[in-house]
């Protein structure tokens, strides 16, 4: 088993319910889902119960208050029944889950549905998302019910819905030293299992047993699995960029995008390498590596607290359309390509997004005064990319079927960045050293 810290959950609950002067939260767990039948997938928890509790079981909600005069945190939990845990575990004692999770109150969820409404109604501010669950969803409407009747004598009552994300999205913006450490982590098994993942890449090889020699890394690591599902894309198949079903085989001349990332923890990492089947990056594909590669440098030389995800984007993409011209994928000017957007075809994606509990974590690009600047502690990607689908490129043809994309994982620190996944090359020659068939 892999050693971390423990994450501050008691805090973190401290600083949000502040934040609820006159509300309060409402989160419920994911539910169970089946992959058919009684067949269950792999329970994974909702990302913002986890963070403020700890919770990673399913059948709970939590409500989280910031008025004073009751109990901050409230967790309705089913209870331990012999005949489910038969098949799926035992179950904590609602005793044992309050002395975990350090919760005021511990209740039957089947009291939900009486009890809840009760301690919502008193508060101005729900925040909760309708459709979360059906059975919050009737306890949060009728709280809103009863808080409407309680304004009209008191003058005080639940009548706002708001989202959860308006409290939790800015502190889940900056990671504190237990969630660092966990993403760190997963950025080192991913690095690792990426180097096995190439050693596997030549010619004739199927997309699936790159991704199982992925996944298999993750495992071995001590990672709790793939953070979300595997990319492995050889030639054409690159070009899409949700590409999941890696069903092909590796021809000779293919290029081999590879995107994945460990969840340990239930943090991830997200690491892209694109890289040639024959070992040894030349013609076409060379020249379009190259051009993603400077993007990407560029990137991460320009990123550092103060700087924006924005800015990083516009200089990317500039830089991206410049080498589009130079590849003669287009014509014209880098003003005029950039104002009419016809780079997109070839770069319809963003250069980053945040990183953490969800691969792509909450947190603002802009807000209402501008671009939002870096601080220490956030976490983001760098990945661009030009992707090449057939029939997109009729002024230089031997450029379709090729998808190029280079990620990594970014810590803002005091005074730079620490690139989490630097360990594993981008440099060409150095990359393709990695892959099997590299003579």
């Amino acid at each position: 088993m892999i050693s971390l810290p423990p994450h501050p959950f008691s805090e973190r609950r401290a600083f949000a319910a502040a934040r609820l002067p006159d509300g309060v939260m409402v989160l419920p767990s994911s539910p169970v889902r089946f992959k058919n039948g009684d067949s269950e997938y792999r329970y994974r928890p909702d990302s913002e119960l986890y963070y403020l509790t700890g919770w990673d079981s399913p059948d709970c909600v939590a409500l989280l208050s910031g008025m004073g005069g009751g109990p901050r945190l409230v967790l309705f939990l089913r209870e331990p029944d012999p005949d489910v845990d038969l098949w799926t575990g035992p179950r904590m004692s609602l005793e044992e889950a309050r002395e975990r999770t350090g919760a005021d109150e511990v209740r039957p969820l089947g009291s939900l549905a009486e009890e809840g409404p009760g301690l919502l109604s008193g508060a101005d501010r729900i925040y909760y998302r309708l459709g979360a669950s059906p059975e919050c969803d009737a306890v949060v409407r009728k709280a809103l019910s009863q808080g409407r009747s309680r304004r009209f004598r008191s003058g005080s009552g639940a009548h706002v819905l708001a989202d959860p994300g308006a409290v939790l999205d800015p502190m889940r913006m900056r990671k504190d030293d237990a969630e660092l450490a966990r993403i760190r982590r997963a950025a080192e098994v991913t690095v690792e299992a990426f180097r096995e993942g190439l050693a596997g890449v030549s010619p004739g090889v199927g997309e699936w047993e790159i991704e199982a020699l992925l996944e298999a890394g993750f495992r071995r690591g001590g990672a709790d699995g793939p953070a979300f599902a595997t990319i492995v894309g050889a030639g054409v198949h690159g070009c899409t960029l949700h590409y999941v079903e890696n069903g092909g085989h590796v021809a000779e001349g293919d290029l081999v995008l590879m995107d994945a990332g460990a969840e340990v923890g239930y943090y991830a990492a997200d690491v892209t390498r694109t890289v040639p089947a024959s070992g040894h990056f030349e013609g076409p594909g060379g020249e379009v590596y190259a051009a993603v590669l400077a993007a990407q440098r560029q990137a991460l030389g320009a990123a550092g607290p103060g700087t924006s995800l924005e800015a990083l984007h516009e200089s990317t993409t500039r830089l991206l359309v410049e080498g589009l011209l130079s590849l003669g994928a287009l014509t014209g000017s880098v003003d005029e390509i950039l104002e009419d957007g016809t780079y997109r075809p070839f770069y319809p994606h963003r250069t980053s997004h945040w990183l953490g509990l969800d691969t792509h974590d909450p947190g603002y690009h802009r807000t209402s005064e501008g671009p939002l600047g870096l601080e220490p502690g956030m976490v983001f990607t760098v990945e661009p990319g030009l992707y090449f689908r057939p029939g997109s490129c009729p002024a230089r043809p031997e450029l379709e079927g090729i998808g190029v994309r280079i990620e990594d994982d970014v810590l803002v620190t005091d005074d730079g960045i620490d690139v989490l996944t630097a360990a594993l090359p981008t440099d060409p020659e150095e990359l393709a050293s990695l892959v099997a068939g590299c003579p």
